[in-house]
């Protein structure tokens, strides 16, 4: 048997006492790929994407191993949900404009020392000062550095459209004005260089593309780790005491950790290693978070039909954005339906090994997405399930 084919044994043998749709973590594969962050992350500590998560149960497992610390959030309203549940640490990775989650950061003393707030524009202390409601305890900031690449003269830009602060001279000026404003207290760096770290250079069938994916990402780093070393000694001018510096992620945790001005990487994705994760000659991973969808229909000779499955990924649609049929193999979409709402055909030769009421295992084209479609999670040691927990949407927390 390949190695795909035991674990579909073992994943098969453990859910047998579960109907599908059902969603597992595999915990070999994820505390291993915990293990390989830590080892690539080369003695700074890695604050955990929370968005790649998005269940309480494994942010506490993974936190609780050597070489974590902290959590990245993704809305205000999750970092105080976070913090109330015990977690002390969580950087709010994206500007809020929720105010009455800021009125209630402002008004308790222990959301106020456990989150910290992203800025990146003047107007936003405004909106936060304007929301504080007469709570008057201290805002932690951090700041975000945009990371593109620009080349002509400005005229090429690769990179998420994300902070508007670039130079030195820039982010010390926000950092000024951060560190004059009563209330606030400047704590954070953060440059989050998606184009190195979310894009891999390894496409199938495309070496053409793949090589001028690595050479952009070998231009990217050199440029931003010079930029970044400058802005970051421009912000400690202002602010000596600060906290942390956060880059990278998971495809770019070796080469971010290599910069002396970094003082810890942020990763995620690479704890349950979706299928955007599986072209990148820096890294490999095992998957460990799949979904399976129970086989409803034999429509005919290498077919069969199963329930729902069309989970596609945020971003911009393409046919990387969808989940892959992964067990068993050999299995693909029917070209003129695709994964649906409703039903999904698959095709090939596996297909007439396949009984009504069995399982098909996908693994989705994101991480924590994937939490946004089922309740729980079950967890899988050897070939059975030793615990399941609540995801986000199981305990009722849809933050967006």
């Amino acid at each position: 048997m390949t190695a795909r084919a035991t674990d579909r044994a073992r994943y098969d043998r453990a859910t047998a006492h579960l109907d599908a749709p059902v969603a597992v973590v595999d915990l070999e594969a994820f505390d291993a790929n915990a293990d390989d962050l830590v080892r690539r992350a080369a003695g700074k500590p890695v604050r955990v994407a929370s968005k790649s998560v998005r269940c309480r149960s494994l942010l506490e497992r993974v936190l609780a191993r050597t070489g974590f610390a902290g959590i990245m959030s993704f809305t205000l309203a999750e970092s105080l949900w976070l913090a109330r549940a015990g977690f002390d640490d969580v950087l709010l990775a994206y500007p809020s404009a929720d105010r009455p989650a800021y009125a209630e950061l402002a008004a308790d003393p222990k959301l106020a020392a456990a989150v910290t707030v992203m800025v990146d524009d003047h107007a936003q202390l405004d909106l936060i000062d304007a929301a504080r409601a007469g709570g008057t305890q201290e805002i932690r900031v951090c700041l975000e550095l945009d990371t593109s690449l620009r080349m002509l003269g400005g005229r090429v830009r690769i990179g998420a459209l994300r902070s508007p602060l670039r130079s030195p001279a820039q982010l010390a000026d926000l950092a000024r004005s951060v560190v004059r404003r009563p209330g606030f207290r400047l704590v954070g760096l953060m440059a989050y260089e998606g184009h190195i770290a979310g894009v891999g250079d390894s496409v199938a069938g495309r070496p053409l593309r793949s090589r001028a994916i690595r050479l952009m990402q070998a231009t990217a780093r050199k440029e931003l780790a010079a930029r970044r070393a400058e802005v970051v000694r421009a912000v400690r001018a202002v602010a000596p005491d600060l906290e942390f510096v956060n880059g990278g992620g998971t495809g770019s945790v070796q080469h971010t950790a290599a910069e002396d001005a970094v003082t810890e990487i942020a990763a995620g994705s690479g704890l349950y290693v979706p299928r955007l994760f599986d072209n990148y000659t820096s890294f490999t991973a095992r998957p460990a978070a799949l979904f399976a969808q129970p086989v409803v229909r034999r429509p005919g000779v290498g077919v069969v039909t199963v329930l729902g499955g069309g989970y596609p990924a945020s971003g911009a649609a393409g046919v990387d954005r969808l989940p892959v049929p992964y067990l068993p193999e050999g299995l693909r979409y029917d070209p003129q339906e695709g994964p649906g709402e409703v039903q999904t055909p698959l095709l090939g030769a596996p297909a007439d090994d396949l009984l009504i009421g069995d399982k098909v295992w996908f693994r989705h084209a994101k991480a924590g997405e994937l939490c946004e479609r089922f309740d729980a999670l079950h967890l899988i040691e050897g070939d059975r399930v030793t615990a399941t927990v609540p995801t986000y949407r199981g305990e009722g927390r849809t933050f967006l």
